[in-house]
């Protein structure tokens, strides 16, 4: 019997194992959530599979994507990844990094923890959708929308609505998968 994906993840084990595994799964934890907006942000403009194929790296040069380590990077560091040829070396995408963890403390100091905050807005459970094709999956939302705009309000950056959608589908705050896929009804 043939199994039936979203067709974006195509044939690529990379893409499969993402899509398989990860993408769509419902996460609660601040640490994956940071994660998941760091390389959300390091996306924007580029491939999703050019993320992955960059996370370890990425991963390594970021200190495991600890947040309390990032908040506290100084130009040096900011100089060493520049000249990191395994990431995405964007001065700003880099900045924002330092500066999205700096205000992820905030959230969490305000909020008990950001995981609290980011699923308030879909009332801590993920949002179902009954998406038939891909082009019925949209780049935004009402609820994205409002949610880019209070964190940029609360001075993150990079975190525009398609970004912001994007963490939303690919930590499972909504359920995009098409579905006739494998992982619609297991998320």
């Amino acid at each position: 019997m043939e199994i039936i994906r979203c067709g974006w993840c195509g044939k690529d084990d990379l893409y499969r194992n993402y899509h398989d595994l990860e993408w769509g799964k419902p996460v609660y934890d601040d640490d994956t959530i940071f994660e998941f907006l760091v390389l959300e942000s390091f996306q924007a403009g580029l491939s999703w599979y050019t993320i992955l194929k960059k996370r370890e790296n990425i991963r390594q040069a970021f200190d495991g994507f600890r947040y309390q380590d990032i908040a506290r990077y100084d130009a040096d560091k900011v100089a060493d990844l520049m000249n990191n040829p395994g990431i995405i070396r964007n001065r700003l995408k880099i900045l924002a990094t330092i500066n999205n963890a700096q205000r992820f403390m905030e959230v969490q100091k305000e909020f008990g923890t950001f995981s609290a905050y980011i699923w308030g807005f879909v009332d801590g459970k993920p949002l179902v959708n009954n998406r038939e094709k891909l082009s019925d999956i949209p780049a935004t939302t009402t609820i994205s929308d409002a949610l880019a705009a209070d964190l940029k309000k609360r001075g993150f950056k990079f975190m525009g609505s398609t970004v912001v959608y994007a963490h939303m589908q690919a930590t499972g705050m909504v359920n995009d998968h098409l579905v006739n896929c494998i992982a619609y009804a297991t998320n």
